[in-house]
């Protein structure tokens, strides 16, 4: 088809969304912010170990290729013309580390995932150097408090165990940066004179990087031993960086760049202080608008710079609520448990049952995240009778999701002062309108979800578009696109609402102070602690489950357990793995029985088989 048939549409922009699942590349029309075309690609995970979440980086860089060249052969069988691309921008799964050789352009390892565990004891090691024992030490330089989930753990464990990228550093050859700088610096020309480069939103994910300064701290990256050399240039969140230097898209700017969750905050219109949205991917993610302030949590959230829209723009600050494992909660139904074939069943199998029954599920496969920030937690399932089938549980999971959401709302609102009135959401799980109604009746306010659904998207690609060079989108709110929305209000009185988070909250407190260490090569098992969920007996008691890792083995029996009070024991295989079947057990007996669960070097099932016996 001849270029001058082809539809104009006025000025386009595209979107890379690169997320922990998958690669996705969208064009929006700069003038109504329609969605015009979009291609996705799945991503792997690793989970090499217990705990360890990889990816490849060159399997995301591939993935963008792919997306990008999909989206516009897309384009043009729709007769538009992507010659009207003018620009793209960049949203990304953010703290997940890469390091990479500049001279061969390949990365020295796999990616470490956000969701990584293995820094826990670089974590407890750093804790100890902390400057006069302050814990507000790293707070009030980054807003972030010192944990597993943020870069600079990461780069530090990276240094400490993979030689060739300590060889590397010392050569001067090693380059550091989240997902968003490894894709910009191979776009632009990668080792032919690629662009290093960060925006702020993502470096004040690193611990590395002062929010007040708005610059790296020599203080912070000395207290790492993290070489200067190694680091991104940081650039405000709307500018342009570089040109693609090949595929279709070739000679167009890269101009924005935006973390996935400071670009859904911008997607969702939320320029105004108090203004607040809730994105549930494979995490979950609320963001508080506190403008040009910087506020300090006193309840375990976060304080991030939102973004920053130009050079010369005013740098805006948000709260955030981090939660590990949203969407990834369906997936180990799917994945793990087998109860779905697909992500969408949960709706239906959860609606079918319409109550957990008396189900908690806490997903914390890989520790609790904000308010608790607690990384020895682990996965719970409780409540359980003999009545209690996969439909309650497929019910508990989503009740989870929407639970973890309250609690961060409830310390926001602490830390604000200011009760938010309604949740602005998006993200993949929005979809199920069940999730959403449970989400309004536990908030016991209205859920708005905007009719187009990609704001993660359409954030990076309104930030690209108004970048100085560009100008293709106004971010002048009398220019913006009103959005239509699907509202969601509470349908259950508040009483019923707050009884329920409560159970929750107990269910919380069961799954702390979990601790499995890795599983010795020679086959010998995991050291195990158990935590509050062994002990706590009531009477009514139901069955409990508990979880070290999304990857506990579903075939394999406990064979031996803790052997002296406060001594850790072999679990063989089970990686921290418990089912304590306690349907029709008294509170009484249940409270004996654990503490020989706890005790005994004698497998589970002879173990009943003895307390059936001896009483």
């Amino acid at each position: 088809m001849a270029a001058s048939d082809r539809m104009v549409l006025g000025p386009l922009v595209g979107s890379i969304d690169q997320g922990t699942s998958s690669t996705r590349f969208l064009v929006f029309n700069a003038k109504t912010a329609e969605l015009l075309s979009h291609h996705q690609v799945e991503i792997e995970q690793k989970f090499p170990k217990e705990g360890w979440v990889e990816q490849d980086p060159k399997e995301i860089l591939k993935s963008v290729h792919e997306c990008v060249e999909r989206t516009c052969e897309k384009l043009q069988q729709l007769n538009i013309d992507i010659t009207n691309i003018k620009a793209i921008g960049v949203s990304n799964q953010r703290e997940t580390t890469v390091v990479w050789d500049k001279t061969t352009g390949e990365p020295l390892s796999n990616a470490i995932v956000w969701l990584d565990l293995r820094t826990q004891s670089t974590v407890e090691r750093l804790l100890k150097r902390i400057p006069g024992k302050n814990k507000a030490y790293f707070k009030s330089r980054t807003g972030l408090p010192l944990s597993t989930y943020f870069s600079a753990v990461k780069l530090r464990w990276l240094l400490d165990n993979v030689k060739e990228i300590q060889q590397a550093v010392d050569d001067g050859r090693a380059l550091f940066g989240t997902i968003d700088s490894w894709l910009i610096w191979c776009l632009t020309g990668g080792k032919n004179g690629g662009v290093h480069c960060t925006d702020v939103t993502n470096a004040s994910r690193t611990m590395l990087f002062n929010i007040h300064s708005l610059d790296w701290d020599p203080e912070l990256c000395q207290f790492f031993d993290i070489p200067m050399d190694i680091l991104p240039k940081v650039r405000s969140s709307s500018e342009i960086y570089g040109l693609m230097k090949s595929g279709a898209l070739t000679g167009v700017p890269i101009s924005g760049c935006l973390g996935d969750q400071s670009a859904a905050l911008v997607g969702q219109m939320c320029f105004q202080d108090g203004q607040a949205k809730n994105t549930y991917g494979t995490g979950c993610f609320l963001l508080c608008n506190t403008g040009q302030k910087s506020v300090l949590s006193e309840h375990g959230l976060l304080t991030t710079i939102a973004y920053k829209l130009g050079r010369d723009k005013p740098v805006c600050y948000a709260l955030e609520g981090s939660v590990a494992i949203a969407g990834a909660v369906v997936r180990w139904l799917r994945d793990n448990l087998g109860i779905v074939q697909t992500s969408q069943e949960v709706e239906k199998l959860a609606a079918e049952a319409g109550t957990s029954y008396g189900c908690y599920f806490v997903p914390a496969f890989s520790g609790l995240y904000a308010p608790y920030w607690e990384p020895s937690a682990r996965g719970i399932i409780c409540g359980l009778t003999q009545f209690t089938n996969k439909n309650h549980i497929a019910f508990a999971a989503l009740e989870a999701v929407c639970f973890q959401t309250r609690e961060i709302l409830d310390a926001m609102n602490k830390d604000c002062g200011i009760p938010l009135h309604q949740l602005q959401v998006d993200g993949g799980m929005t979809n199920n309108k069940l999730l959403m109604q449970l989400q309004s009746d536990i908030l016991c306010i209205p859920v708005v979800k905007p009719s187009m659904p990609e704001t993660t998207a359409l954030g990076a690609a309104m930030a690209a578009g108004a970048a100085e060079g560009v100008g293709v989108w106004s971010l002048n709110p009398g220019d913006l696109t009103a959005v239509t929305c699907e509202r969601f209000e509470p349908q259950i009185n508040p009483e019923e609402s707050e009884s329920r988070y409560a159970r929750w909250k107990k269910a919380v407190m069961r799954s702390m102070d979990w601790e499995t260490s890795e599983a010795p090569s020679n086959g010998t098992a995991d050291k195990v602690t158990g935590g509050h969920g062994h002990t706590d007996a009531t009477s009514g008691a139901r069955s409990c489950v508990a979880s070290s890792s999304r990857k506990s083995s579903p075939s394999s029996c406990p064979t031996q357990v803790a052997r002296k009070e406060g001594e850790a024991g072999s679990v063989s295989d089970m990686w921290g793995f418990f089912v304590l079947p306690m349907c029709n057990v008294s509170g009484a007996d249940q409270k004996r029985l654990t503490g020989r669960c706890l005790h005994s070097e004698l497998p589970h099932s002879l173990l009943f088989e003895r307390f059936n016996r001896e009483g």
